[in-house]
């Protein structure tokens, strides 16, 4: 019997072709179901679908998959032919003049100027400082102002320095106000994934009584997991991604290209601690997106248990980094519709083929 070739298109094939154990334990936390969307090109399409996609039988019917995460119920649904659909693309050149060009008048240039701070004062990094965020969304929310206001031109020791600062925040914050303590770091890269200002920043927030409600959600889940199989969601997770050759482990820090994106090309980090390997982990796979996928606007968001000790029932939670591409910054068309919002999302980018742009970036380092 031929092998089956590694695309998410032949899930349901490699999910057959693992052995019983491991097909059982993708069966308990992910759900698989395949379709056929078939159609009829008039006549005078047919040249265009051929100059657009290739052949007009690649169109005519088309092998859609739809995952659910049984777990915490995130769907995708993939359908190699999107990928091909019409789109402006810009080059990392270009959109990196286009940032210095609008950058040039920019508050967060001058930020001991023309930014406010936090009760406690800033947090100087090597290549970065905090600001008080001036529209909060919680008690305590700041801003990670990097030096550099191009955001693509990060470097190891940059993004490093970036995630010391707001985590060395995050310390000084819950000194401050000790009932603050569930740390959550975000950054979205320029305009496309949400940015005000195109001067590269994170954000930092630390809230009161409980994690932010998605992130609580997903702790929820992995309790109601633990209790049902015994074992632990996040293993259990990694495993699965795993056995089917979309994950890898580096120093403690296990990187999956996740089967159910919220969007394109996710990729989820998972550590015991918030550490140096899981910041160089960081770094790696941001330069990948950048560097070996061409990625210029993404979103990052990076939550840690509660700050101090942690209740038992926040044992088994993980120090995570969730990545994902938000398509070129000046491309007209929207990544998110109706779909994303109240369905599942709907997505273009092959995990099997971000896993091979994974494990080539992570096994040599990553650029310095």
């Amino acid at each position: 019997m031929a092998a089956v070739t590694p695309t998410i298109v032949n899930l349901d094939l490699l999910v057959e072709s693992l052995p019983e154990k491991e097909k059982k334990l993708f069966q308990r936390i992910f759900s698989v179901s395949v379709t056929t969307g078939s159609l009829v090109p008039t006549d005078t399409m047919k040249d265009w679908v051929e100059k657009q996609f290739g052949s007009v039988d690649r169109v005519v019917q088309q092998k859609i998959v739809k995952l659910t995460n049984l777990v915490t119920f995130e769907g995708a649904i993939f359908n190699s032919l999107r990928t091909s659909r019409p789109r402006q693309l810009e080059d990392r050149l270009k959109v990196e003049a286009r940032i210095i060009d609008r950058s040039q008048n920019d508050p967060l240039n001058k930020p001991l100027e023309d930014t406010p701070e936090d009760l406690f004062g800033r947090i100087r990094g090597k290549y970065s400082i905090t600001a008080s965020n001036i529209a909060k969304y919680d008690g305590l929310h700041s801003m990670v102002i990097f030096k550099d206001h191009n955001p693509l031109g990060f470097s190891r020791a940059e993004i490093i320095d970036y995630l010391d600062t707001g985590w060395r925040w995050a310390q000084e914050a819950h000194q401050w106000d000790p009932k603050a303590k569930y740390y959550f770091f975000l950054w979205n890269c320029l305009k496309k994934a949400g940015a005000t200002l195109a001067h590269g920043h994170a954000q930092v927030t630390l809230s009161r009584d409980s994690h932010y409600a998605k992130i609580e959600a997903l702790r929820q889940c992995a309790l109601r997991y633990q209790a049902q199989y015994g074992s632990n969601y996040f293993d259990d997770l990694y495993q699965t991604h795993f056995s089917l050759g979309l994950a890898l482990e580096k120093e403690g820090v296990r990187v999956l290209a996740y089967l159910t994106p919220i969007k394109e090309k996710e990729v989820i980090l998972l550590s015991k601690n918030f550490d140096l390997s899981f910041k160089e982990r960081v770094y790696e796979v941001l330069a990948c997106f950048r560097d070996a996928m061409h990625v210029t606007a993404f979103n990052l968001g990076i939550a840690t248990p509660p700050l101090d000790s942690a209740p038992p029932d926040w044992k088994h939670f993980p120090v995570m980094a969730r990545f994902v591409d938000r398509g070129y910054p000046w491309d007209g068309s929207s990544d998110f519709g109706a779909m994303e919002l109240y369905a599942a999302s709907v997505v273009s980018f092959d995990p099997f083929r971000l896993s091979l742009e994974l494990k080539k970036a992570l096994l040599k380092g990553g650029s310095p």
